[in-house]
Order: structure tokens, then C-alpha cells, then sequence
């Protein structure tokens, strides 16, 4: 899709490995039995679509038409998720992960959204799905935990009755049944006494516990593919811990794929297969996570691990990324970290500014890309970045 920002400009979609220009994409032949999914196995597979994925998204494009312009807040992503895989989406607040996850569920608003590409919820096309149909996936086969479960729960209902609901929708039980079925998530997630929690209303649950029963509410119907946005965010580090092991204990049960959306790359090293980084709206940076966390070849993906404080650095100052976000309405032209990057100067000419780089394979081979011009991002980072990530 053309807009007023890119008009001019070389803009390339970006591409999965395992894709044709024109077709669908390319899935192996044989499928795994996601019941037995362990990280063991998972950590095996050497590329992030290496396996038949359950979501593809393809050429992803979101755009918001506002009184000053139309916010671009997706451009032309894709990724692919297997199930029984966690794929963790980083970036700044504002770079389109949660836009692009909420069209993966359809929340978007369809009167004031414009969608283009494609989302494939195992097999079946989400972009342009009708609404009735929609609510039928919504919840069952997807499923997403927001980041805030104080604002996300109901406060006049109880938290047994909301997640009792939410299984009704989907299940033609009785109401017996399904208080069952809440009772048995409530006791699943690590909630003390769920028949006296199933009665009591979400202020009187703690921050931990409300989000742990959001992630009951949201695994109460099995889905395949759960979305986490930001689940451990203003919860204390303990509590924290207990929710990363909980998805990963929960994930080896019911064989789902997670989409993990977080800024906290501890997070990402702890829970991870494979990582997207996102800058603008556009992926700038895919591959397992240890080739991201290891072997990052993207000056952003860099300004991120070096803002991260370390315990043995303590004395040392943070260096954080100069400047802030670019503008939805109005993208730099070229590649939209230019404004921000240390290192335009070591790319000929003006093409920093003027050429949006293309998501390539790293080192001409293989499923970690990036998106830089630069020449020499190994060499640059063995000899500059890593000695300062310690």
C-alpha cells in the first residue's frame, strides 16, 4: 500500500523463509504432535519457521486515518508462529506491537482501520472475516491477555463468573458445568482456595493474582495460539518469575503457540524461541532468540541490550538510544532509525536517508534478518558492542 509517507520510496514487504512471491507459504509436508512440545525439542529448530506454523501473518499493513494524517502503525510485517513455540514481538512503546496483535485478534475497529495483507489462524483468513465468525475464534482459538487485568476485568461481576462466561460462549453447557471448568483454571494457574476466590470480585484480588486469573480466563477454552501482551508489567519481580513459569508450564500442557509482547528483554532471553524486534512499525530484526540475543545485527536491536543495566556494571552509566520514536504520520524517509542511528555515517552515500533497507538474511543465508545497510554489521558488533554489553 502506497501512502503519502513512503510515496517514491522503495518499499519492500517483509519476507519469511519458506515463501513464495505471489503464494502462500511454503509448510513442511509433516506435522508434529503439539500435545508433546517441550523446549528441549523446541530449541532444536534452526529457523523460527522451521516448523508448520499455526499463525502466518503476511504483509500486515494497519493504518489509522486521523484529522492530521493517516498513522501508519504497521508496515508490511510478517512472521510466522508454530504451535508449541513462544514468539516474543520488542520494541519502544509505539513501534506496532500491540496494534499488529490486536488485528491478529480482529479488535481493531473496522470503520476507522484500514487492514491490508494477510492473517492466517491455521488456515483459516482472518483479515475481512465476518464479525459472527470472528466471535466464534475469538477466545477459543485465539486468545490474548491484556496488560492490564485491573482495567480488563470486570469490576461489578466475579472473577468465577467471568471466566465461567467466557467458557459458555464457546461450550453449550450448564452453568454447573462451567463453574467446573473455572474452577479447575483457577486451581490450574496456582490461585489458593478457588471456591472462595471463585465468588470474590477483581479488587479483591492482587495485582498478581488478577493477572493470573486473566491468563485462566484466556486459557479456559485451550486455545492454540495465546497472546501475552505485557503480563508482567507493573508486578514485582518475584511475581514476575512466577508468571514467566507459569505460561511456560501452562505452554508444555496445552501445546499452545504464545506470542509474547514485551519491552523487557530479560523476559524475552527467559521465555523466548524466536524474537521479532520491531522499530516504526516494520520488523527490523527476526530469528531464533539466540541469534538475536547473541548475534543482533541491527543498531537498534544493539541501543536495546546496551540499555539494559547489568549488575556487574553497576558503576557504569546506561547508554540509552538518542532521540525519540519517529511519528506514525510522518516516517523519515530511508530507514526510519536513521535520525536515532550512531552509525550513518559509516554507509556511502545518502542511502540511510533515502532507501528503505530490505529484511535480508544475515550473512546471505538462513532465517535471521535484518534491516541495515551497513556492510560490516559483524565486525561492528564483535569489536564495539559486545565489549560493552560485557
Amino acid at each position: 500500500m502506497t501512502t503519502p509517507e513512503n510515496e517514491g520510496r522503495k518499499d519492500t514487504p517483509d519476507t519469511m523463509v519458506g515463501t513464495v512471491p505471489g503464494d502462500g507459504p511454503v509448510l513442511p509436508d509433516a506435522k508434529r504432535n503439539p500435545s508433546i512440545a517441550t523446549r528441549e525439542r523446541r530449541d532444536t529448530a534452526y529457523t523460527p519457521s522451521g516448523e508448520t506454523p499455526y499463525l502466518v501473518v503476511q504483509d500486515l499493513t494497519v493504518q489509522f486515518p486521523t484529522a492530521d494524517g493517516l498513522v501508519s502503525a504497521v508496515n508490511g510485517l510478517s512472521y510466522a508462529v508454530p504451535l508449541g513455540r513462544t514468539l516474543a514481538i520488542v520494541g519502544e512503546s509505539g513501534s506496532g506491537k500491540s496494534v499488529s496483535s490486536m488485528a491478529v485478534m480482529g479488535l481493531h475497529d473496522r470503520k476507522r482501520t484500514k487492514i491490508s495483507g494477510s492473517i492466517q489462524l491455521g488456515g483459516d483468513e482472518i483479515v475481512g472475516m465476518p464479525e459472527n465468525e470472528l466471535m466464534k475464534v475469538r477466545g477459543d482459538a485465539v486468545a490474548m491477555v491484556f496488560q492490564d487485568p485491573q482495567s480488563s476485568l470486570h469490576p461489578l461481576y466475579t472473577v468465577g463468573n467471568q471466566i465461567s462466561e467466557a467458557y459458555r460462549v464457546h461450550h453449550k453447557v450448564s452453568k454447573d458445568v462451567a463453574k467446573k471448568r473455572a474452577l479447575e483454571m483457577l486451581d490450574l494457574v496456582g490461585i489458593p482456595n478457588p471456591i472462595r476466590r471463585f465468588k470474590q470480585y477483581p479488587h479483591e484480588f492482587s495485582g498478581g493474582m488478577r493477572q493470573r486469573a486473566m491468563i485462566a480466563m484466556g486459557l479456559v477454552n485451550d486455545p492454540k495460539l495465546v497472546i501475552a501482551d505485557e503480563p508482567t508489567t507493573a508486578l514485582d519481580v518475584t511475581v514476575q518469575a512466577q508468571i514467566l513459569d507459569l505460561l511456560n508450564n501452562l505452554q508444555k500442557e496445552f501445546g499452545s503457540a504464545i506470542v509474547l509482547i514485551t519491552h523487557d528483554l530479560g523476559v524475552v532471553a527467559e521465555m523466548a524461541d524466536d524474537v521479532l524486534v520491531m522499530y516504526a512499525g516494520r520488523c527490523v530484526e527476526y530469528g531464533t532468540a539466540e541469534d538475536v540475543l547473541a548475534r543482533p545485527r541491527m543498531p537498534y536491536t544493539w541501543g536495546l541490550l546496551e540499555s539494559i543495566p547489568t549488575v556487574s556494571a553497576a558503576s557504569e552509566k546506561l547508554r540509552p538510544i538518542k532521540g525519540l520514536p519517529p511519528s506514525l504520520l510522518s516516517l523519515p524517509g530511508g530507514c526510519s532509525f536513521n535520525p536515532r542511528c550512531p552509525y550513518t555515517d559509516r554507509v556511502k552515500g545518502e542511502r540511510c536517508t533515502t532507501d528503505l533497507p530490505e529484511l535480508l538474511p544475515v550473512d546471505g543465508a538462513g532465517a535471521h534478518t535484518s534491516r541495515c545497510h551497513l556492510h560490516d554489521k559483524a565486525s561492528i558488533y564483535e569489536a564495539e558492542v559486545a565489549p560493552r554489553l560485557g
